[in-house]
């Protein structure tokens, strides 16, 4: 199946996932400023998409393929949309800094 080489063992994978994942969740939980939230949010879907890529390999399916491809799209155009965001509220309020923004109170 493997060719002759040494497979990583999935569960390993699945503890690497798992930890890219609460790192990226603690990031997101943690942190004020809004693009090292981003950066956090896109260490999850990484995470994710090691998931995906892994079980794809190990079950010898393109499925988890085509959800990684998909997740990275998605991801890219979450960035895109909160830079965009990010950039009116620095605009309007001279700071990305999400306790100080109070956009949506009024």
């Amino acid at each position: 199946m493997d060719g002759g080489r040494d497979m990583i063992p999935p569960s390993w994978i699945a503890g690497l996932a798992a930890i890219l994942f609460g790192i990226g969740l603690w990031g997101a939980i943690t942190r004020k400023n809004a693009i090292i939230i981003l950066m956090s949010v896109e260490i999850m879907l990484n995470a994710v998409n090691l998931n995906f890529v892994a079980g794809a390999f190990l079950h010898q399916d393109a499925t988890g393929w085509m959800f990684a491809v998909f997740s990275i799209a998605i991801a890219a155009a979450e960035v895109a949309v909160g830079l965009a965001i990010f950039l009116a509220l620095y605009d309007q309020h001279g700071t990305i800094a999400l306790d100080e923004v109070q956009v949506l109170k009024h």
